[in-house]
């Protein structure tokens, strides 16, 4: 299925820029609003080099019942109705043919509306109603109509969509059918829906706001209080700036945004959505909450954790055996390991985290910590990606298991060169820890301690396998796998 991007560049005859279709994008992101409003289907017609018009996108209403019950895109428009789009191409004017046609059972209505950027016509939209089907307007809401004929007229002539389009980091943007209030250009209110009345009863403004003025009896009702007002929402109120913003009062907090109305590019009002959020903000506090926890444990236990290993380290320097030494030496390393994957969790709050750079830590510290002499030299190639939070710790044991293994038996003196290369795929990674050493003597290969944990660790907790290589020229590899993206993973655990 093509998307809008490829349908209007291999389609569309007019030779449209990178702007005119990004001006398109801006469009069908926002058209749910016009959509709701007319009620209508939106579709976007494309004119192609033969004459005809192919569909690039299409919106059904949530407010009434749809005319199409299929999927249009990618359609062509019928050879007999193509002649009002032409027009509309030509004229750049909104236009209402003088009869709905009869599509089946019932009758559809349909607006024809060029889609105008910097005085050039660049496609057509086509609001198609169904005359037959309710909708959740009463004879009283003529001013929902009004509101979008005022929205179509300003996409012909380039008002809208706006060049500054709200964007905001929260969740909640208001929908029509969540509340919606109409200003004229003072910000006297002309008209408001019942959900949008409940909304602002939740802020505290119980009275009779039709025909009042919307920011005095909001910013009356938030001043009371001791509540952070955005300086964005006096703008908002009165409709002069196609902005959004949240006003929060008496335990409620309200999202609002502001479509200003304009005709020959004056003001003459301005839609206010407006959106009860109240809960979605308290889920997310309660989630940061807990993701600041999740965070404070993780520090908790890589500071315990070092505290382990700094004792076991001083255990370690009062010991004269040097059998308890080596001990203590692997149990040092094996809890510096998950510390430093603790101190990596205790800085996200993601599920899955950029692994590489803990790799490199972990290599690095196991290589020393491994060897009682300088001269190790570690070199990891590849990248990890990102891998699942669960078997971070797995993982980066088995890493330094597998360094410390090559040091203490590939380079007994001292001296010497460890490469980790790593091999990402979709849902897994290949890992070869090579040494340059004398070789590993297959015949012991697994009978270590070390060598036990990693092949449990590597079978049971990563999914995976490993083997150990004897190269030819001299060295060994230990080349593992492991599964360590998190939605093969859950899958996995689910089977």
């Amino acid at each position: 299925m093509q998307n809008l991007t490829e349908i209007v560049r291999e389609n569309s005859s007019l030779d449209l820029s990178e702007a005119d279709l990004d001006w398109l994008h801006v469009l069908v992101a926002d058209w749910q609003i016009l959509s709701d409003l007319a009620p209508a289907d939106l579709i976007l017609w494309v004119l192609r080099e033969d004459g005809n018009f192919i569909a690039a996108a299409h919106c059904r209403p949530s407010t009434a019942a749809t005319v199409h019950l299929d999927d249009i895109v990618g359609l062509y428009r019928p050879t007999s109705r193509c002649e009002a789009l032409r027009a509309a191409l030509e004229e750049k004017r909104v236009s209402v043919p003088s009869a709905p046609r009869w599509a089946g059972s019932y009758s559809v209505q349909e607006t024809v509306v060029p889609v105008v950027r910097q005085g050039r016509a660049i496609a057509v939209l086509t609001a198609e109603s169904n005359l037959g089907a309710a909708t959740s307007f009463t004879n009283g809401d003529r001013w929902f109509y009004d509101s979008a004929d005022l929205l179509m007229k300003m996409i012909s002539t380039g008002d809208y969509p706006y060049e500054a389009t709200p964007s905001s980091a929260f969740n909640g943007a208001p929908r029509v059918i969540d509340g919606l209030v109409r200003l004229d250009e003072e910000g006297v209110v002309l008209g408001i829906s019942p959900n949008a009345r409940s909304c602002f009863r939740r802020l505290g403004v119980s009275g009779h706001l039709l025909g009042t003025i919307l920011v005095e009896q909001v910013t009356a009702k938030v001043s009371d209080g001791i509540n952070t007002v955005d300086e964005a929402l006096p703008l908002v109120l009165m409709g002069r700036a196609a902005w959004r913003t949240e006003v929060e009062s008496a335990g409620a907090t309200i999202s609002l945004r502001a479509l200003p109305l304009r005709i020959s590019g004056e003001r003459c009002g301005a839609i206010v959505l407006c959106r009860d959020v109240s809960e979605v903000r308290r889920i997310e506090r309660e989630i940061m909450s807990k993701e600041a926890t999740i965070r404070e444990i993780h520090h908790r236990v890589k500071n315990n954790l070092a505290t382990v290993s700094a004792l076991i380290r001083l255990q370690s320097r009062r010991s004269d055996n040097p059998q308890v030494k080596a001990a203590l030496a692997e149990a040092e390393r094996r809890v510096s390991t998950i510390s430093t994957v603790h101190e990596a969790l205790s800085s996200s709050l993601e599920p899955d985290l950029e692994y590489t750079s803990v790799a490199r830590t972990i290599v690095t510290n196991a290589a020393l910590l491994a060897s009682s002499k300088p001269g190790i030299e570690t070199v990891l190639e590849g990248s990890f990606g990102r891998v699942d939070a669960d078997c971070a710790s797995t993982l980066s044991t088995v890493l330094a298991e597998l360094v410390a293994n090559a040091v203490e038996h590939g380079y007994p003196d001292g001296a010497g060169r460890i490469e980790v290369l790593v091999e990402r795929g979709e849902r897994s990674v290949r890992v070869t820890v090579r040494d340059f050493g004398p070789g590993i003597d297959l015949d012991r290969t697994g009978k270590g301690l070390g060598t036990q944990i990693v092949s449990s660790l590597v079978t049971a907790e990563l999914r995976g396998q490993i083997q150990w290589l004897r190269r030819e020229e001299g060295g060994t590899d230990a080349i593992f796998t492991a599964v360590v993206d998190r939605a093969a993973r859950r899958e996995g655990s689910e089977a």
